[in-house]
């Protein structure tokens, strides 16, 4: 019988380990980021982790009960004093014994995952659909009997114009004490969606309140969480966090988590539970960071793609996992935030999800829409939002076009042998010197490159990690223009390439990065597999872009907008030379960071803008890459670095890629030698 196959989360390292063996040792084993400091006698709790039971047909395995051993005597000590969340175990504790997911949170990790989507900069009209409403109302008299709920709605008729105003029963419930402890003057949190609507009243203090209130943008990725905590007075954005999605121990891609829904009995609602306690803590942490009384964050706008839209509803996502790819609903959802189990905010807060273009083209893409209005460009342009599931635009003032496309977490790290989310001691840029083959390179968390001196110092204890999605995107390019790699996406020998940083891995050959072993630190290298990933991602990328180019009619597009955490980290030379995106004037591919979140930003600071996008999506025109025919055509042939058909004039005059071929030993540098067929 083979050993117990174990897989971590975030990273998703893996690897086989005997029975008896501590999660703490498999980790360490592995180079998983898990803490640790009191050598492992269950003292310290930074080893904690939660194992997740269910099929896992993205892992090859089935992960059950009884996979751990059983709670010791030192975790039940440790949770009898300080507490352990439930499902959690004490890595130090806790040994395999069958196959295992298991998830290492946050606050586990040494080096903190960074989320890479800060607000950006946009002047946004104030509008906001919730807002504070000062007014006194009468005192009760036996000789006109009415209510205190009566006559607070004429006072605000009279004061404010509001012809109607709904009050929820717990807002009710505390009416009487607080207009009798305001003096009969209270400050009232008003929401209302439409200007001339009906209005619902949130909370409400006694006497002149003198803050303001404040709303959150979420956007909800199927890897990261961001939110953006804003004043809804000013629109000043006060903090802004973000964590990973603890989904990603369902499956890092959304048909992964659309299968485990499918073949485990309450699959989705686990997941709907981890989300939303995710998004809750987030909420929490957030407010602290701000210091901002939770009470008076009453609004929050949340975007996201439609499978994690269905399952933060609670909606189980089985639909979209299959033809015709149907939405339970495509239209905005306002409902209460408690409906969502966010708690950590006030009671009565509203939440608002924008609408959903199509099957698998959700909110955020109709929030990226919003914040760089494509229908409202003179030049035809391409808008890309890179994640796992890729969702891109392409339009003018004459239409737009949506499609999805399948690129999978390659973009992020996962999936590569030395990958790593976005953290401390990552590599996220890289230069490679044609002639030589040297690399250095710049990790996360430190200005200095790594042949600049005082490097190692001033990247501290922790040293270099491993390599980030920006990382390694830029690794592949550099390797394309330094002739180590060619343009069907082999990685030439040392004698083939001139370097011995080209080292051989069984059949196929790697590029060694940054070697630490000798003193216990990680080997860094970019191997056949990496490219190959890196490879099958950019193509469904293109592949979609190029099916809405299609169905436009074009051949090429005036401008390129590259939105997401990768929009802001990648150069667009380095996204052109794999074959990312389409040939353009390097000048007129920009960057709009993290659009999604904007577009969450502007429908929470202006409730026009809510009513103009759900118009905005119901004229998009969706393209379904699952159904066109042309899709494999044009995948297939984004394989090639940059791609084996479509030219690249703009490219070629900027960056002349060497002609090197390692797979027939004809190409320049080749050194004449014809490679064996890959097995």
């Amino acid at each position: 019988m083979a050993d117990p196959l174990v897989v971590f989360t975030p990273s998703g390292k893996r690897g086989r380990f005997p029975v008896g063996t501590p999660v703490l040792t498999a980790a360490r084993r592995l180079g998983v980021d898990l803490d640790s400091v009191c050598g492992g006698r269950g003292i310290c709790s930074r080893c904690q982790v939660a194992p997740a039971y269910g099929d896992f047909a993205k892992h090859g395995l089935a992960s059950r009960e009884g996979a751990l051993s059983a709670w010791t005597a030192v975790e039940q000590r440790y949770d009898d004093k300080r507490g352990l969340k439930p499902g959690r175990r004490l890595g130090c504790q806790a040994t395999i014994q069958g196959d295992v997911v298991i998830d290492v949170p946050a606050e586990s990790q040494v080096h903190r995952q960074v989320v890479r989507k800060a607000a950006t900069e946009r002047a946004i009209e104030m509008d906001p659909a919730t807002r504070l409403a000062f007014v006194a109302v009468a005192e009760p008299d036996m000789h006109e009997p009415a209510g205190d709920l009566q006559r607070l709605r004429a006072a605000l008729h009279e004061t404010w114009g509001i012809d109607r105003a709904e009050c929820p029963l717990p807002v009710l419930a505390r009416l009487q004490p607080v207009l009798r402890k305001g003096g009969w003057q209270v400050t009232v949190a008003l929401h209302q969606p439409e200007p001339e609507g009906p209005a619902t009243i949130l909370d409400v203090w006694p006497g002149f309140l003198e803050g303001p209130l404040h709303g959150l943008a979420i956007d909800l990725g199927s890897t990261t969480i961001a939110a953006h905590l804003c004043e809804l007075v000013t629109g000043r954005v006060l903090a802004s966090s973000g964590v990973m999605n603890p989904q990603i121990r369902f499956g890092e891609d959304l048909m992964s988590r659309v299968s485990y829904a499918m073949m485990n009995a309450g699959g989705a609602g686990e997941m709907t539970a981890a989300v939303r306690a995710a998004l809750d803590d987030l909420a929490a942490a957030i407010a602290e960071e701000a210091q901002v009384d939770p009470r008076t964050v009453v609004e929050a706008v949340i975007v996201c793609n439609p499978v994690m839209h269905h399952l933060l509803l609670g909606i189980d996502p089985v639909e979209l996992g299959q033809a015709p790819f149907a939405l339970a609903t495509s239209d905005a959802v306002t409902l209460a935030a408690a409906e969502l189990s966010l708690t950590a905010i006030s009671p009565g807060a509203r939440a608002h999800l924008l609408p959903c273009i199509a099957g698998h083209v959700g909110a955020d893409a109709a929030a990226v829409a919003l914040s760089e209005a494509p229908d409202r460009a003179d030049a035809l342009t391409l808008i890309v939002d890179v994640g796992t599931n890729a969702e891109i635009l392409l339009g003018d003032r004459q239409g737009v076009l949506a499609c999805s496309s399948p690129t999978g977490p390659a973009f992020e790290g996962a999936q590569i042998s030395a990958g790593q989310r976005a953290a401390p001691g990552a590599i996220e840029r890289i230069e490679i010197d044609p002639a030589t083959k040297a690399p250095r390179f710049r990790v996360i968390g430190c200005e200095l490159w790594s042949d600049e001196p005082g490097f190692a110092e001033a990247v501290g204890p922790g040293g270099v990690t491993g390599i980030c999605g920006s990382g390694i995107i830029e690794a592949v390019a550099e390797m394309r223009m330094a002739g180590i790699v060619d343009a069907s996406g082999l990685i030439g020998s040392a004698e083939q390439v001139g370097t011995p940083r080209c080292v051989a891995e069984g059949r196929t050959h790697a590029y060694l990065i940054h070697d630490d072993s000798a003193a216990g630190g990680p080997r860094i290298a970019v191997t056949q597999g990496d490219v190959r990933a890196i490879q099958l991602a950019k193509s469904a990328l293109y592949a979609g872009a190029r099916l809405l180019m299609d169905a436009r009619g074009v051949d090429r597009v005036e401008r390129i907008v590259l939105a997401g955490a990768f929009g802001a980290h990648i150069s667009p030379k380095h996204a052109m030379v794999l074959g990312m995106i389409p040939d353009a004037r390097l000048e007129h591919v920009t960057s709009a960071g993290n659009a999604a979140g904007t577009g969450a930003r502007m429908a929470l600071l202006n409730r026009r803008l809510r009513a103009e996008i759900e118009q905005t999506v119901r004229r998009i025109i969706k393209v379904e890459t699952a159904i066109e025919p042309r899709f494999q055509e044009h995948f297939v042939a984004a394989n090639a670095l940059p791609h084996a058909v479509d030219p690249f004039p703009e490219l070629a005059s900027i960056v002349p890629l060497p002609e090197v071929s390692f797979n027939t030993g004809g190409g320049e540098g080749a050194g004449g030698r014809r490679r064996r067929r890959r097995g």
